[in-house]
């Protein structure tokens, strides 16, 4: 079977379809089994390579390629996602504890007279902080940037100066680090990039996935804080830091009698959903006044839990602190790809906003480039919860 027509679009249509359907449906769809050897890593998720290719084929051609009609190796399908400018992988992301560790252990710093420069550690160290309290992901580089200096200022190495550019642009080169609310290419942290900065003042913090675990597991959040402990103050790190970014040693793991946890009670919500995929209802209907697809409570449960009471817009300027009379936190769960429409009804699609930002996504100017935004956010939250 001749590939060589597939295009790079074409390629891109297929991982649309299959964020659409979620990865089971659109193996069935197709008749394709999960792969076992080549994966397809796009925008930091893994698709299963030959059923990509194979449903792209239909781009071009009128009709997808069944199973059986071609090799998924190295030699067809690997060569030929390669060529279209995709990475392939034979190796699956390891478990986000795991990547976790080794973004921290690959930090590259600067090195000074008194010892490897601690600026990245302690912009880390209070970006945990601010996912551990369920902080804002984000925050403008115009409401962070004292901050940090007084951290270095207080904890970095003495022959260091305590400039905090430097470590926000030097961390955008890690998986563990964003900037989001700028253009053009971001500047290297070598230099003079306070004016960028200054100019474009962009939002940046710890990517989702490494925020959501971050935020939801004491055990990651005690792993990093012993590995950066260990390189960069030959030790624990210092307690009134701990105290100061809002990381104070964690407790003993939860007992087993406790009730499940947040991540346990997600996990549980998408099983019963994704079952009643399977069944069939994400294609039911409701009819009153119009004929509708039907809603899932069980998905707008879970991405309230995820949601921990916060708008998950990464660059919302602030939701409301009022509640509503039921003490329940004013937001609404979106669907990035309208319902209506047939988006998918499953929380991977899905995303808690406040009000303003709704609005936004819905009728705003930039309702364009925040929905694509928005649809990775909401990818990598889930993801992160269920890679737990």
């Amino acid at each position: 079977m001749n590939l060589s027509a597939i295009t790079r679009d074409a390629i891109l249509n297929a991982v649309a379809e299959c964020d659409r359907l979620g990865q089971q449906r659109f193996l069935a769809q197709y008749g394709y089994a999960p792969s076992r050897n080549y994966w397809l890593h796009h925008n930091g998720t893994y698709y299963d390579s030959k059923a990509i290719v194979g449903v792209a084929y239909r781009h071009v051609s009128g009709r997808p390629l069944a199973a059986d009609d071609f090799s998924g190796g190295r030699q067809t399908v690997g060569r030929l996602l390669t060529k279209l400018g995709f990475e392939v992988t034979m190796d699956k992301a390891s478990t986000p504890h795991q990547r976790l560790l080794t973004a921290v252990k690959g930090l590259r710093v600067a090195g000074t007279p008194d010892g490897p420069a601690r600026h990245q550690p302690l912009t880390l160290l209070w970006a945990l902080g601010r996912a551990a309290h369920r902080r804002p992901r984000l925050v403008s580089w115009q409401d962070s940037h004292t901050e940090l200096r007084g951290l270095f200022l207080q904890y970095g190495r003495p022959s260091s100066r305590p400039r905090p550019e430097f470590p926000w642009l030097a961390l955008t080169r890690t998986e563990l680090w964003e900037l989001q609310g700028h253009t053009g290419e971001i500047p290297p942290a070598s230099g003079e990039p306070i004016k960028w900065l200054e100019h474009h003042n962009p939002h940046g913090g710890l990517t989702t996935w490494a925020y959501e675990l971050a935020a939801t597991s004491d055990t990651a959040r005690a792993a990093v804080i012993t590995e950066l402990g260990h390189r960069f103050w030959d030790g624990p790190c210092p307690e009134p830091l701990l105290k100061n970014v809002g990381l104070l040693p964690t407790g003993p793991v939860r007992p087993p009698a406790q009730p499940p946890s947040p991540v346990e009670e997600y996990l549980r919500l998408c099983q019963k959903i994704e079952a009643a995929e399977a069944r069939g209802d994400h294609n039911r209907t409701t009819t009153n006044t119009r004929t509708q697809p039907v809603r899932s409570d069980d998905s707008r449960r879970a991405v309230l839990l995820r949601s921990n009471g916060r708008c998950e817009n990464p660059l919302c300027a602030g939701q409301p602190d009022d509640v509503t009379d039921s003490g329940d936190p004013i937001l609404e769960i979106d669907h990035i790809d309208d319902r209506s429409t047939w988006g998918r009804d499953h929380p991977e699609h899905m995303i808690a906003l406040c009000p303003n930002c709704h609005a936004i996504k819905t009728r705003g100017r930039s309702r364009e480039t925040l929905r694509p935004l928005l649809r990775t956010e909401a990818r990598s939250r889930h993801t992160a919860w269920t890679s737990l």
